[in-house]
């Protein structure tokens, strides 16, 4: 069997797994969810997270190794069910943490294997393009690329993981920013599934919204301060086919 086949079978694995891992736990909080807007409702919400114990986190990391190595899954869902269980501060915690732990062991597959095995998981087009582009291979540069780039909601980051391995920035410096970046994104989402929890959904989303317009207006800022334009320059060539 040739490698591109495995890794084919190896994605249709990791998603059928995903779908088992959310149905299965849809099904097991589901009881408990559609009665969140009482007080009863919320305790044996919280209750039935609890008894879940190491399971529970176990499958929310497994859902976000998923997410992650397989770029198409969005990952707020995650995010908001991480609020849900655990609350903005801890969910926030766990969600940056598995975040960290799976860019740790992407980047060192990217390291050791090359381009071949980002392209087993991502557009080649698109990764020989990132690679290949002067700005992203510009050492002074690349960093604050990086930085900008996962404060930005919506910009691919999964693929920024993958890709991170083929450009000249030191480890520790993009564990560093591909952690602490994603944090204005995953408190938003955490603070939204917390309130979510309580069944309050107006608060839920007044937050989110006021999270995500705070981001608007840092990035704002920052992009009036980037006279050279290399932040919209990098999200063109992200965006090229």
């Amino acid at each position: 069997m040739s490698r591109k086949n495995k890794v084919k079978i190896f994605k249709r694995i990791l998603t059928a797994f995903v779908l088992i891992l959310i149905i299965g736990m849809m099904a097991y909080l589901f009881p408990v969810m559609k009665n969140l807007s009482s007080l009863e409702g919320q305790i044996a919400f919280k209750e039935k997270v609890e008894s879940s114990g190491i399971w529970g986190m176990l499958s929310l990391f497994g859902l976000q190794v998923a997410q992650i190595f397989l770029i198409i899954v969005p990952g707020e869902p995650v995010e908001i069910l991480a609020g849900m269980c655990y609350g903005s501060i801890w969910g926030t915690l766990f969600i940056m943490l598995s975040a960290c732990i799976i860019s740790v062991v992407i980047f060192g597959l990217v390291r050791k294997f090359g381009r071949k095995f980002v392209c087993n998981f991502c557009e080649e087009e698109k990764v020989l393009k990132i690679e290949n582009s002067k700005l992203f291979q510009n050492p002074k540069k690349i960093e604050r690329i990086m930085l900008m780039l996962f404060l930005i909601p919506g910009t691919p980051k999964d693929l920024l993981v993958y890709v991170a391995g083929l450009l000249p920035i030191r480890p520790i410096r993009f564990f560093l920013i591909s952690t602490f970046a994603r944090f204005p994104s995953v408190i938003s989402s955490t603070l939204a599934g917390e309130h979510l929890a309580l069944g309050n959904w107006k608060m839920s989303l007044i937050l989110y919204g006021a999270v995500i317009l705070l981001v608007g207006i840092v990035i704002f800022v920052m992009d009036k301060l980037d006279k050279d334009k290399v932040t919209k320059d990098a999200l063109k060539t992200m965006s090229e086919k």
